[in-house]
């Protein structure tokens, strides 16, 4: 890619709540550390209510299918007008089958030194396919609620090969498949049965076990060390990568990724947290680690090393935190930090 480095179109979506605050410190510090990303603005959430009567418009949409990359602040889903999830008609409309997310130890001191974990996350399938709806018994038209979920083989086997793909390429050691097939013996054992499958492909390249879905949520909080990867299915994935975050900080510090054959939009995990809009307190760098994944998309490993180094000299060596790291800092003193960081770190 771009050897000179030339200019690459990229969406750009403040979002709603924090959003436009931590988009602004995470454009500014991209800029500093000249990002070859040219900006186009779109918005999505609860402005674009305002403005298009949908929460993810036409204009959007088109402006992500030109540059093929987003990089989006938290949405807010409306509640109620029939809306459904902004994030999940992002990933169908995309087809951003894998959800890429990492979590590391940044902050000495914790209950837990050595967390290195990225879990790989089917993003389309599942319980996420919206399979639902009740059947009225006597006078209730609630009266029982059934979901339906699906994995395809087709389905699976994309994602267990772009975890063993994203495995060797940065040197992982292991990957751990999750799921629930003693139970759902058909809707899981088929995501099971095929990753195994793809393994064997690998060879000897990637150590492969498997765990249950309860055993690996309880082997995470006793001992995290010994997870490398975790490939698992739309809703396990889901819920793990939040009791991942939690192992190191928590979602200030978590970035997601999601990748598609044609389009990949990176965003922070945190939602929009609307009772701190505005108060300037917002922590940018879980979104500022998910810009980081993005110029590793692009081929600019060298800035997305940059990045990580100044969020680690920040919360390490500098000691300044934002309020749900433990400190005292707000948004602009985080930015200017990790400005003077990578002016330091070049």
């Amino acid at each position: 890619m771009n050897a000179n480095h030339s200019p690459i179109p990229a969406t750009l979506i403040p979002g709603d709540g924090i959003g436009p605050e931590i988009v602004e410190s995470v454009v500014t510090i991209l800029d500093a550390l000249g990002a070859p990303f040219k900006w186009d603005r779109q918005i999505a959430g609860m402005a674009a209510v305002n403005d298009h009567l949908d929460p993810l418009p036409d204009p959007t949409l088109e402006s992500i299918r030109k540059t093929g990359l987003a990089l989006k602040g938290p949405l807010t889903t409306p509640v109620g007008g029939g809306f459904r999830s902004i994030n999940v008609r992002l990933r169908e409309e995309f087809k951003l089958y894998a959800n890429v997310r990492p979590a590391s130890t940044l902050m000495p001191g914790g209950r837990y030194e050595d967390v290195d974990i990225v879990l790989i996350r089917e993003n389309l399938e599942g319980l996420y396919v919206g399979f639902d709806h009740y059947i009225p018994i006597d006078n209730d038209p609630h009266g029982a609620a059934i979901s339906s979920g699906v994995n395809t083989r087709a389905g699976s086997r994309r994602i267990a090969r772009y975890a063993f793909d994203y495995a060797v390429k940065n040197n992982r050691k292991k990957i751990t498949i999750v799921h629930k097939a003693n139970i759902l013996k058909a809707l899981t054992g088929i995501f099971l049965e095929t990753a195994l499958e793809v393994a064997k492909d690998y060879g000897n390249q990637i150590q492969v076990e498997e765990r249950i879905v309860d055993a690996c949520a309880m082997q995470l909080v006793m001992n995290p060390s010994q997870f490398d990867v975790i490939l698992t299915t739309n809703l396990f994935g889901d819920i793990l990568s939040d009791e991942i975050a939690g192992l190191v900080g928590g979602l200030g510090l978590a970035p997601g990724a999601n990748i598609g054959e044609h389009a990949a939009i990176f965003e922070a995990v945190h939602g929009s947290a609307p009772d701190i809009a505005g108060l300037g307190i917002a922590n940018p760098m879980a979104l500022l680690s998910a810009a980081a994944m993005m110029c590793d998309h692009v081929q600019r490993n060298d800035l997305g090393q940059r990045i990580r180094a100044a969020i680690h000299d920040v919360l390490v060596v500098d000691h300044i935190r934002s309020k749900d790291l433990g400190g005292n800092a707000n948004t602009k003193e985080i930015t200017q930090a990790l400005l003077n960081r990578l002016q330091g770190n070049k």
